[in-house]
Protein backbone atom coordinates (compact mmCIF):
# COMPACT_ATOMS: atom_id res chain seq x y z
CA UNK A 1 0.00 0.00 0.00
CA UNK A 2 0.83 3.54 -0.17
CA UNK A 3 3.23 4.83 2.26
CA UNK A 4 5.04 8.41 3.08
CA UNK A 5 8.56 9.95 4.22
CA UNK A 6 7.94 10.22 8.23
CA UNK A 7 10.01 13.36 9.40
CA UNK A 8 10.61 11.38 12.90
CA UNK A 9 10.71 7.72 12.91
CA UNK A 10 9.16 5.74 15.75
CA UNK A 11 11.40 3.32 17.41
CA UNK A 12 11.11 -0.03 17.27
CA UNK A 13 12.89 -2.97 19.18
CA UNK A 14 14.00 -4.46 15.78
CA UNK A 15 15.60 -1.43 14.43
CA UNK A 16 19.08 -0.68 15.90
CA UNK A 17 20.74 2.58 15.58
CA UNK A 18 21.70 3.34 12.03
CA UNK A 19 24.64 3.06 10.28
CA UNK A 20 26.12 -0.27 12.37
CA UNK A 21 28.07 -2.88 10.62
CA UNK A 22 25.85 -6.28 10.99
CA UNK A 23 26.60 -9.71 9.20
CA UNK A 24 29.51 -10.23 6.93
CA UNK A 25 30.83 -6.58 7.92
CA UNK A 26 28.10 -4.75 5.89
CA UNK A 27 26.80 -1.79 6.72
CA UNK A 28 22.94 -2.12 8.31
CA UNK A 29 21.21 0.34 5.31
CA UNK A 30 22.72 -2.17 2.94
CA UNK A 31 20.09 -5.41 4.40
CA UNK A 32 17.38 -2.34 4.54
CA UNK A 33 17.96 -0.80 0.75
CA UNK A 34 17.64 -4.43 -0.59
CA UNK A 35 14.83 -5.07 1.55
CA UNK A 36 12.61 -2.16 0.37
CA UNK A 37 13.97 -2.68 -3.21
CA UNK A 38 12.78 -6.23 -3.26
CA UNK A 39 9.65 -5.39 -0.70
CA UNK A 40 8.43 -2.59 -3.53
CA UNK A 41 9.06 -4.17 -6.82
CA UNK A 42 7.01 -7.33 -5.35
CA UNK A 43 4.32 -5.23 -4.63
CA UNK A 44 3.73 -3.57 -7.94
CA UNK A 45 4.60 -6.84 -10.08
CA UNK A 46 1.83 -8.99 -7.50
CA UNK A 47 -0.58 -6.38 -7.96
CA UNK A 48 -0.23 -6.44 -12.12
CA UNK A 49 -0.49 -10.15 -12.01
CA UNK A 50 -3.82 -9.99 -9.40
CA UNK A 51 -5.13 -7.44 -11.93
CA UNK A 52 -4.10 -8.45 -15.41
CA UNK A 53 -3.66 -12.68 -15.42
CA UNK A 54 -6.64 -13.63 -13.77
CA UNK A 55 -10.51 -12.49 -14.72
CA UNK A 56 -11.05 -10.99 -11.11
CA UNK A 57 -12.99 -8.06 -12.52
CA UNK A 58 -13.76 -6.32 -8.78
CA UNK A 59 -10.68 -4.11 -8.33
CA UNK A 60 -12.51 -2.49 -5.32
CA UNK A 61 -13.22 -5.41 -3.59
CA UNK A 62 -9.06 -6.45 -4.10
CA UNK A 63 -8.04 -2.46 -2.38
CA UNK A 64 -10.53 -3.77 0.14
CA UNK A 65 -9.20 -6.97 1.44
CA UNK A 66 -5.30 -5.52 0.50
CA UNK A 67 -6.28 -2.37 3.71
CA UNK A 68 -7.70 -5.17 5.47
CA UNK A 69 -4.83 -7.46 5.47
CA UNK A 70 -2.30 -4.22 5.97
CA UNK A 71 -4.37 -2.71 9.38
CA UNK A 72 -4.68 -5.98 10.68
CA UNK A 73 -0.60 -6.84 10.14
CA UNK A 74 0.15 -3.65 11.98
CA UNK A 75 -2.43 -4.11 14.67
CA UNK A 76 -0.47 -7.40 15.61
CA UNK A 77 2.74 -5.73 15.61
CA UNK A 78 1.42 -3.84 17.86
CA UNK A 79 -0.14 -6.06 20.13
CA UNK A 80 3.29 -8.20 20.00
CA UNK A 81 5.29 -4.70 21.28
CA UNK A 82 6.99 -4.80 17.81
CA UNK A 83 6.08 -1.29 17.12
CA UNK A 84 4.31 1.64 18.62
CA UNK A 85 0.84 3.15 17.27
CA UNK A 86 -0.55 6.29 18.43
CA UNK A 87 -4.28 5.51 19.80
CA UNK A 88 -7.00 6.32 18.03
CA UNK A 89 -8.88 9.99 18.68
CA UNK A 90 -11.23 12.45 17.37
CA UNK A 91 -9.56 15.07 16.80
CA UNK A 92 -7.06 13.57 14.70
CA UNK A 93 -9.59 11.14 12.53
CA UNK A 94 -10.46 14.75 12.00
CA UNK A 95 -7.38 16.06 11.04
CA UNK A 96 -6.28 13.19 8.93
CA UNK A 97 -9.50 12.56 6.83
CA UNK A 98 -8.85 14.72 4.14
CA UNK A 99 -5.58 12.96 3.87
CA UNK A 100 -6.78 9.83 4.36
CA UNK A 101 -9.32 10.81 0.70
CA UNK A 102 -6.35 11.95 -1.29
CA UNK A 103 -4.96 8.42 -0.12
CA UNK A 104 -7.69 6.24 -1.36
CA UNK A 105 -7.64 8.25 -4.70
CA UNK A 106 -3.94 7.74 -5.02
CA UNK A 107 -4.02 3.85 -4.26
CA UNK A 108 -7.34 2.99 -6.08
CA UNK A 109 -6.42 5.16 -9.21
CA UNK A 110 -2.85 3.11 -9.10
CA UNK A 111 -4.78 -0.13 -9.19
CA UNK A 112 -6.95 1.27 -12.24
CA UNK A 113 -3.79 2.73 -14.47
CA UNK A 114 -1.88 -1.13 -13.42
CA UNK A 115 -4.99 -2.86 -15.03
CA UNK A 116 -4.71 -1.44 -18.60
CA UNK A 117 -0.90 -0.33 -18.68
CA UNK A 118 2.28 -2.61 -18.98
CA UNK A 119 4.20 -1.94 -15.63
CA UNK A 120 7.21 0.04 -17.86
CA UNK A 121 5.16 2.70 -18.57
CA UNK A 122 3.63 3.57 -15.21
CA UNK A 123 7.15 3.54 -13.99
CA UNK A 124 8.14 6.23 -17.08
CA UNK A 125 4.84 8.00 -15.82
CA UNK A 126 4.89 8.02 -12.20
CA UNK A 127 8.24 10.10 -12.37
CA UNK A 128 5.96 12.59 -13.90
CA UNK A 129 4.74 13.11 -10.02
CA UNK A 130 7.96 15.13 -9.45
CA UNK A 131 6.46 17.86 -11.85
CA UNK A 132 3.48 18.40 -9.58
CA UNK A 133 5.08 17.94 -6.41
CA UNK A 134 7.68 21.04 -7.82
CA UNK A 135 4.39 22.83 -9.20
CA UNK A 136 2.89 22.52 -5.95
CA UNK A 137 6.18 24.03 -3.74
CA UNK A 138 5.91 26.91 -6.10
CA UNK A 139 2.02 27.23 -5.36
CA UNK A 140 1.67 26.31 -1.78
CA UNK A 141 5.17 27.20 -0.29
CA UNK A 142 6.70 29.47 -2.82
CA UNK A 143 9.57 27.57 -3.65
CA UNK A 144 11.51 27.27 -5.74
CA UNK A 145 14.65 25.41 -7.68
CA UNK A 146 16.72 25.46 -10.11
CA UNK A 147 16.79 25.50 -13.94
CA UNK A 148 18.91 21.61 -13.47
CA UNK A 149 15.93 20.11 -11.78
CA UNK A 150 13.35 21.75 -14.23
CA UNK A 151 15.21 19.94 -16.82
CA UNK A 152 15.53 17.07 -15.89
CA UNK A 153 11.51 17.07 -14.97
CA UNK A 154 11.42 18.06 -19.03
CA UNK A 155 13.45 15.05 -19.79
CA UNK A 156 11.24 13.10 -17.84
CA UNK A 157 8.22 14.57 -19.50
CA UNK A 158 9.59 14.20 -22.72
CA UNK A 159 9.87 10.72 -22.15
CA UNK A 160 6.71 10.46 -21.19
CA UNK A 161 5.28 12.15 -24.39
CA UNK A 162 7.81 9.47 -26.56
CA UNK A 163 6.96 6.39 -24.60
CA UNK A 164 3.09 7.10 -24.94
CA UNK A 165 3.76 7.50 -29.18
CA UNK A 166 5.29 4.26 -29.60
CA UNK A 167 3.73 2.06 -26.90
CA UNK A 168 2.66 -0.61 -29.19
CA UNK A 169 -0.85 -1.18 -26.17
CA UNK A 170 -1.53 2.82 -25.73
CA UNK A 171 -4.48 2.79 -23.41
CA UNK A 172 -5.88 6.39 -23.16
CA UNK A 173 -7.90 5.44 -20.36
CA UNK A 174 -4.78 3.56 -18.78
CA UNK A 175 -2.77 7.05 -19.40
CA UNK A 176 -5.73 9.14 -17.56
CA UNK A 177 -6.08 6.93 -14.51
CA UNK A 178 -1.95 6.86 -14.34
CA UNK A 179 -1.32 10.83 -14.54
CA UNK A 180 -4.51 11.36 -12.56
CA UNK A 181 -2.62 9.35 -10.12
CA UNK A 182 0.44 11.85 -10.07
CA UNK A 183 -1.67 14.31 -8.99
CA UNK A 184 -3.10 12.30 -5.83
CA UNK A 185 0.77 11.15 -5.27
CA UNK A 186 1.96 14.64 -5.25
CA UNK A 187 -1.36 16.21 -3.11
CA UNK A 188 -0.52 13.28 -1.01
CA UNK A 189 2.95 14.50 -0.14
CA UNK A 190 2.56 18.32 -0.55
CA UNK A 191 -0.74 18.35 2.18
CA UNK A 192 0.95 15.73 4.38
CA UNK A 193 3.72 18.27 5.47
CA UNK A 194 0.99 20.68 7.02
CA UNK A 195 -1.41 17.63 8.51
CA UNK A 196 1.57 16.21 10.00
CA UNK A 197 2.08 19.28 12.23
CA UNK A 198 -1.09 20.13 12.84
CA UNK A 199 -1.75 16.23 13.94
CA UNK A 200 1.63 16.35 16.08
CA UNK A 201 -0.84 18.68 18.70
CA UNK A 202 -3.10 16.30 19.62
CA UNK A 203 -0.98 13.00 19.80
CA UNK A 204 -0.06 11.17 23.13
CA UNK A 205 3.79 12.66 22.78
CA UNK A 206 3.65 15.78 21.59
CA UNK A 207 5.56 14.45 18.28
CA UNK A 208 4.41 13.93 14.74
CA UNK A 209 2.53 10.57 13.48
CA UNK A 210 5.23 7.84 12.59
CA UNK A 211 5.03 5.36 9.47
CA UNK A 212 3.65 3.02 11.37
CA UNK A 213 0.68 4.82 13.12
CA UNK A 214 0.33 6.72 9.20
CA UNK A 215 -0.04 3.34 7.15
CA UNK A 216 -2.35 1.86 10.45
CA UNK A 217 -4.86 5.27 9.93
CA UNK A 218 -4.55 5.51 6.49
CA UNK A 219 -5.94 1.91 5.60
CA UNK A 220 -8.44 1.59 8.48
CA UNK A 221 -10.20 4.57 7.65
CA UNK A 222 -9.98 3.89 3.62
CA UNK A 223 -11.83 0.81 4.71
CA UNK A 224 -15.77 2.36 4.97
CA UNK A 225 -14.79 4.60 2.07
CA UNK A 226 -14.49 1.47 0.01
CA UNK A 227 -17.34 -0.26 1.27
CA UNK A 228 -19.06 2.34 0.18
CA UNK A 229 -17.78 2.37 -3.14
CA UNK A 230 -18.18 -1.73 -3.35
CA UNK A 231 -22.03 -0.77 -2.37
CA UNK A 232 -22.67 2.05 -4.94
CA UNK A 233 -20.88 -0.13 -8.22
CA UNK A 234 -22.76 -3.09 -7.02
CA UNK A 235 -19.42 -4.77 -6.06
CA UNK A 236 -20.49 -5.73 -2.77
CA UNK A 237 -23.01 -8.07 -4.22
CA UNK A 238 -20.86 -9.24 -7.25
CA UNK A 239 -17.86 -9.98 -5.82
CA UNK A 240 -19.19 -13.13 -4.16
CA UNK A 241 -19.87 -14.48 -7.59
CA UNK A 242 -16.43 -13.97 -8.94
CA UNK A 243 -14.89 -17.21 -10.05
CA UNK A 244 -11.70 -16.01 -9.12
CA UNK A 245 -12.76 -16.09 -5.44
CA UNK A 246 -12.70 -20.57 -5.79
CA UNK A 247 -8.72 -20.08 -7.68
CA UNK A 248 -5.92 -21.18 -5.18
CA UNK A 249 -3.41 -19.07 -7.15
CA UNK A 250 -5.13 -15.90 -7.78
CA UNK A 251 -5.99 -16.19 -3.69
CA UNK A 252 -2.49 -16.87 -3.21
CA UNK A 253 -1.25 -13.48 -5.07
CA UNK A 254 -4.10 -11.13 -3.62
CA UNK A 255 -2.87 -12.30 -0.04
CA UNK A 256 0.68 -11.69 -0.90
CA UNK A 257 0.28 -8.57 -1.98
CA UNK A 258 -1.44 -7.39 0.86
CA UNK A 259 1.25 -8.67 2.98
CA UNK A 260 4.13 -6.93 1.17
CA UNK A 261 1.83 -3.83 1.21
CA UNK A 262 2.91 -4.29 4.66
CA UNK A 263 6.28 -5.42 4.24
CA UNK A 264 7.10 -2.06 2.11
CA UNK A 265 5.94 0.08 4.87
CA UNK A 266 7.95 -2.09 7.39
CA UNK A 267 11.08 -1.58 5.22
CA UNK A 268 10.94 1.82 4.27
CA UNK A 269 10.65 2.63 8.21
CA UNK A 270 13.93 0.76 8.40
CA UNK A 271 15.67 1.94 5.72
CA UNK A 272 14.84 5.68 6.41
CA UNK A 273 16.36 4.63 9.70
CA UNK A 274 19.96 3.71 8.85
CA UNK A 275 19.92 6.38 5.86
CA UNK A 276 19.14 10.24 4.77
CA UNK A 277 15.63 10.99 3.14
CA UNK A 278 18.08 12.36 0.00
CA UNK A 279 19.62 8.45 -0.17
CA UNK A 280 16.14 7.07 -0.01
CA UNK A 281 14.64 8.98 -2.83
CA UNK A 282 17.34 8.53 -5.06
CA UNK A 283 17.53 4.32 -4.33
CA UNK A 284 13.47 4.19 -4.82
CA UNK A 285 14.86 6.01 -8.24
CA UNK A 286 16.98 3.25 -9.14
CA UNK A 287 14.50 0.75 -8.60
CA UNK A 288 12.86 1.59 -10.93
CA UNK A 289 15.03 0.87 -13.96
CA UNK A 290 14.74 -2.79 -12.99
CA UNK A 291 11.58 -2.77 -12.21
CA UNK A 292 10.64 -1.96 -15.86
CA UNK A 293 12.63 -3.91 -17.24
CA UNK A 294 11.34 -7.17 -15.01
CA UNK A 295 7.80 -5.65 -15.93
CA UNK A 296 8.63 -5.81 -19.80
CA UNK A 297 9.93 -9.20 -19.28
CA UNK A 298 7.74 -10.96 -17.00
CA UNK A 299 4.55 -9.41 -19.13
CA UNK A 300 5.67 -10.34 -22.35
CA UNK A 301 4.58 -7.13 -23.50
CA UNK A 302 5.16 -6.54 -27.31
CA UNK A 303 7.83 -3.23 -27.43
CA UNK A 304 9.86 -1.19 -29.90
CA UNK A 305 13.15 -0.11 -29.96
CA UNK A 306 12.21 3.67 -29.71
CA UNK A 307 9.88 2.36 -26.40
CA UNK A 308 11.99 0.94 -24.75
CA UNK A 309 14.55 3.80 -25.45
CA UNK A 310 12.10 6.35 -24.06
CA UNK A 311 11.41 3.95 -20.93
CA UNK A 312 14.77 3.81 -20.13
CA UNK A 313 15.24 7.68 -20.51
CA UNK A 314 12.55 8.93 -18.76
CA UNK A 315 13.72 6.22 -15.17
CA UNK A 316 17.52 6.78 -15.45
CA UNK A 317 16.08 11.19 -15.82
CA UNK A 318 13.99 10.33 -12.60
CA UNK A 319 17.87 9.02 -10.84
CA UNK A 320 19.47 12.29 -11.97
CA UNK A 321 16.05 14.34 -10.54
CA UNK A 322 16.51 12.93 -6.95
CA UNK A 323 20.41 13.64 -7.73
CA UNK A 324 19.93 17.36 -8.47
CA UNK A 325 17.00 17.84 -6.28
CA UNK A 326 19.09 16.74 -2.62
CA UNK A 327 21.87 18.75 -4.02
CA UNK A 328 19.82 21.58 -4.64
Amino acid sequence: MGTSQPAEVESSPLLSPGGQPHGLGLNRAVYTSAGYCTSSTALILLNKVALSSFQFKSANALLFSQCLLSVMAVRICSMAGIVKLEPLNSHIIKIWLPVNLVFLGMIGTSFWALRSLNVGMVTVLKQLTNLFVLGGDYLLYNRTYKLNVWGCVALMLLAAICGAATDLVFDALGYLWQIINCMFTAGYALYMRGAMDRVAKHTSDGKKLGEFSMVFYNNLLSLPFLLLIMAATGEAQTVWQEPDLHNTTFLLVAGFSGLIGFAVSFASLSFLSSTTPSIFSLVGSLNKVPLAIIGLLAFNVPWTLPNMASILVGTLAGVVFAVVKSRS
